[in-house]
């Protein structure tokens, strides 16, 4: 899988501040230097070795953002990342515990050291360990979304 480097785009950019300072608001750390400019913690933030992952605010959200380890670990490449409803990320067994993390995660803000099952395009199936789920906030506090991060993978 060839991997893209949608890092530059004005959007992923944006988004991408928005992952980290709302990352940094909830939780007090850092995924990357926040003070660093925008188009960098673009850079580094799709670089990072710990997987970072995002969806929208719908109904039936959408992934909006996958690093560059995301895209490997699920086996998407960005595009098709992009389309991908998130709740397929988990098994149909697991969704439900999945949905009640995330319902959680936008109460408290944020939750860390969550533990679930997921599976790749190619049907691989991965326990993920002390992931930390947090509310994505754009510049004005308004949530746009939510998103992981974790770098504890157990092939299953």
């Amino acid at each position: 899988m060839d991997l893209q480097l949608p890092y530059k785009s004005p959007t992923v950019i944006a988004h991408s501040v928005n992952l980290a300072n709302s990352f940094y608001a909830a939780t007090g750390q850092q995924l990357v230097d926040v003070s660093l400019p925008p188009a960098e913690i673009s850079r580094q933030l799709f670089e990072l070795k710990a997987i970072v992952l995002s969806h929208d605010g719908g109904d039936d959200p959408i992934f909006n953002y996958a690093n560059g380890q995301a895209q490997k670990l699920f086996e998407y490449d960005w595009e098709t990342f992009l389309t991908i409803p998130s709740r397929l990320s988990a098994e149909t067994e697991h969704r439900v515990d999945r949905s009640a993390m995330l319902d959680e995660a936008e109460k408290l803000g944020f939750i860390s050291n969550y533990s679930g099952v997921r599976i790749s395009a190619s049907g691989q199936r991965f326990k993920i360990s002390a992931a930390t789920v947090w509310t994505v906030t754009n510049l004005i506090g308004q949530k746009v979304g939510q998103a992981a991060t974790f770098d504890q993978v157990e092939y299953l």
